[in-house]
């Protein structure tokens, strides 16, 4: 089977805009769990509903593809996660690294979703040296003097730093120095590459604190219609003398258009 290190994505050759690029792994997802159910075709307007996007959207970008799907029939389900399996660069081996095998990349090194989409966990790596030789998803933890002895013999083009944002640079630089030429970046700082390396971060907290600004905002949304419904009552003078079960009523001011409130 072919390795990353040899094999590019046609993606940017094909002139495939960003971000369709990365819209394909969302249509790819739906496409999937369609195959999963045995769907056979899928109308375009299911699919982006599936998908989270507009229909149109997603003409637009399967005409990147070449493809435009049958008219009253919709798209082969089986054939478009293929072609955009191919597109992807799926089709074929990615082996990855993976540094920093805390809980974080403990829990990436665990999730099994790598496998059935293309990429192959070569090496778990880390600077703890007590970490050793330690299992984890039944794979040996390697220690981070071996890291570009594993890129090279493994053909890695493909790195995951999972460390403290205080060490992620400097990993970032090894790897890349052995020949990395992807990186996904999950520690909480800003990598320096230079041109030629894809660079893609994961940022858990930011992306906790747009959640929050979005709760916030909804949470003040919420209480300015309260206070706008409870403003739009309209105040209510009952008349002197009007019986307890009687519909009160506005006593009029001297010129009979302002309401007059009387003290009691």
């Amino acid at each position: 089977m072919a390795t990353g290190r040899t094999h590019r994505p046609a993606t940017r050759s094909r002139g495939i805009p960003e971000a369709t690029v990365a819209r394909l792994p969302l249509y790819l997802r739906a496409l999937t769990a369609l195959s999963e159910r045995s769907v056979p075709t899928v109308s375009s307007e299911e699919l982006a509903a599936a998908a989270g996007v507009n229909s149109a959207k997603l003409r637009k970008d399967f005409s990147y593809l070449g493809s435009y799907g049958t008219r009253g029939v919709g798209y082969d389900v089986e054939y478009l996660v293929y072609q955009i399996s191919r597109e992807l660069g799926l089709t074929q081996d990615w082996p990855v690294v993976i540094v920093g095998i805390g809980n974080l990349g403990a829990a990436l090194a665990n999730y099994g979703g790598f496998a059935s989409r293309g990429f192959r966990v070569a090496a778990l790596i880390d600077a703890d040296p007590a970490m050793a030789g330690k299992p984890v998803a039944g794979i040996p933890v390697q220690h981070t003097d071996e890291l570009e002895q594993i890129v090279e013999d493994e053909g890695v083009s493909i790195g995951v730093i999972a460390t403290p944002a205080g060490a992620a640079q400097q990993v970032c630089e090894r790897l890349v120095a052995a020949g990395v030429t992807s990186i996904l970046n999950f520690a909480p700082t800003v990598l320096s590459v230079p041109d030629g390396v894809d660079v893609r971060k994961v940022d858990l907290s930011i992306e906790l604190q747009i959640l929050a600004f979005h709760e916030q905002r909804k949470a003040g949304e919420l209480a300015a219609s309260g206070a706008v419904v409870a403003s739009a009552q309209p105040p209510v003078v009952a008349r002197r003398g009007a019986a307890a079960d009687q519909e009160p009523a506005v006593d009029q001011g001297p010129d009979g258009d302002v309401p007059a409130v009387m003290p009691t």
